[in-house]
């Protein structure tokens, strides 16, 4: 299996379990490389937003406040640092302020950016998962290295019972590589 087509078969499964919705820049029409796994997608499940990470990330939580289950698309992880204060502040902290009344479950989905064959700027492949992690009680970061990891890992993060939002990186070097 390709890293690629599995990330393709993972999505069209997510699409087809109730309560999921992709949101994001890029998921309801091309624009950058992850779009491509979204493709055969339906557009009901697909929400494009604006290039405004913040508001994306404060947007999917209160639709995950909802009792649905947001696949919030950010392509880069340099982009996803300008959300990550709704995530540090607003996500990972919703348990502790609501007495765990409030568990809303969120997928991440952000990649690494591919450097080959034309490297994007420094601003485009950085690899933040190290410091994610020490950001974070309640969100679960999982890097996805090899295709095997792919489906486990987002079925583990749709289906988990203690509803833990995850945060998972995809690495667009191994679209073409793996």
């Amino acid at each position: 299996m390709k890293y690629f087509d599995e990330l393709k078969r993972t999505m069209e499964w997510i699409a087809q379990q109730p309560k999921t919705v992709f949101i994001g820049q890029t998921v309801a029409g091309p624009g950058t490389f992850m779009f491509q796994t979204l493709r055969d997608v339906s557009k009901d499940k697909t929400l494009e937003m604006p290039i405004n990470e913040s508001f994306q990330m404060q947007f999917t939580i209160g639709v995950a406040l909802t009792g649905a289950v947001p696949i919030s698309v950010y392509p880069r992880q340099n982009f996803l640092l300008l959300a990550t204060g709704d995530m540090c502040n607003m996500l990972d902290k919703i348990p502790a302020i609501s007495s765990n009344e409030w568990l809303p479950k969120v997928l991440i989905r952000v990649a690494t950016g591919p450097d080959s064959p034309v490297h994007p700027g420094h601003q485009h492949v950085g690899n933040y998962a190290e410091a994610f992690r020490k950001l974070f009680h309640w969100i679960e970061v999982v890097e996805l290295e090899e295709p095997e990891d792919i489906f486990p890992a987002y079925k583990h993060a749709l289906e988990r019972t203690d509803n833990k939002s995850t945060l998972l990186i995809e690495h667009g070097n191994y679209y073409n590589l793996k």
